[in-house]
């Protein structure tokens, strides 16, 4: 679809549920709740949201938070793969799927996080109790990010979740056991937990605590390490400064109080813009060979 196409179905969704609300508002009080003798029915809300590898980027994404912000009964949005940017992120999480508390499935892999999207994912996951499937796989959470989140999935807000995608993110050692944690003490209905691609060794001691947790209760599973990065000797001197820094802030929310006061667009600027045109290149040549 593209960025303007991508835009009319959002608004065209937005007036939808608008019109519906408006529609069960008249029914209940009664100020024409007949039209030509005939009750008007209620239209069911919309549950299920699925819009994937269509290019949509960052400029429809005000629409679409508005899309999410008036259809409150979605159960399942699905937004893969479709070059969303922190910003774009930012806005749909902070201003959209805040109010979407039914939602069950929520995929958006296969975007850009960065640490300013964790940020957003981290403060809108205790709205949504009812997660079942959280998918942000390959979407560069960064180091920081994956610890953010795991801290906030460490407040049992989200206790239904049972499959968590994190796959190639640049989580780091310390964000996995910040995961860890978080499947110990919030997530203890976790049934599938996908990590590969990440920045810590297959052999650590994490993972061995990881796969005998799951023994334990009797269920879950670790997906196959086998695509993971290694870290410079420079990143695992960061790494246990960052962790040595974190142990002596003392309080839950110490690492993402730190990180909040940094600079968020550290990250941002080491990713490249999107260079692919295509999409807004054929909607050209469709308007030119209009008749």
């Amino acid at each position: 679809m593209g960025h303007e196409a991508g835009s009319n179905l959002a608004e065209a969704l937005a007036t939808l549920a608008e019109a519906k609300l408006s529609r069960v508002t008249t029914t209940v009080y009664g100020a024409s709740s007949t039209q030509n003798g005939v009750p008007p029915r209620s239209s069911p809300p919309l549950k299920t949201l699925i819009c994937g590898r269509n290019r949509l980027g960052d400029g429809p994404m005000s629409s679409w938070a508005k899309c999410f912000r008036l259809n409150r009964h979605l159960t399942t949005i699905r937004m893969p793969q479709n070059g969303i940017r922190p910003d774009g992120i930012t806005d749909i999480l902070r201003n959209g799927v805040v109010h979407d508390h039914d939602l069950q499935t929520l995929d958006l892999q296969d975007n850009t996080f960065t640490l300013k999207g964790a940020l957003a994912l981290a403060d809108i996951l205790p709205e949504l109790p009812n997660l079942v499937d959280l998918g942000v796989g390959d979407c560069l959470l960064s180091a920081r990010g994956g610890i953010v989140v795991a801290e906030t999935l460490q407040q049992a807000a989200n206790t239904k979740l049972e499959h968590l995608r994190l796959q190639y993110n640049e989580i780091d050692l310390n964000g996995a056991k910040g995961f860890l944690t978080a499947t110990k003490l919030g997530i203890p209905a976790l049934k599938t937990l996908e990590m590969n691609g990440n920045k810590f060794a297959d052999d650590d001691e994490v993972v061995e605590e990881f796969r005998f947790l799951f023994l334990q209760r009797g269920f879950g599973i670790l997906d196959e390490l086998d695509d993971m990065e290694e870290m410079s000797s420079d990143e695992e001197e960061e790494e246990e400064n960052e962790e040595s820094r974190d142990e002596g802030v003392g309080h839950a929310h110490g690492a993402r109080d730190i990180l909040k006061k940094e600079t968020e667009g550290e990250e941002e600027a080491n990713v490249a813009p999107e260079q692919d045109n295509e999409a807004d290149e054929l909607a050209e040549m469709l308007k030119k060979t209009s008749i």
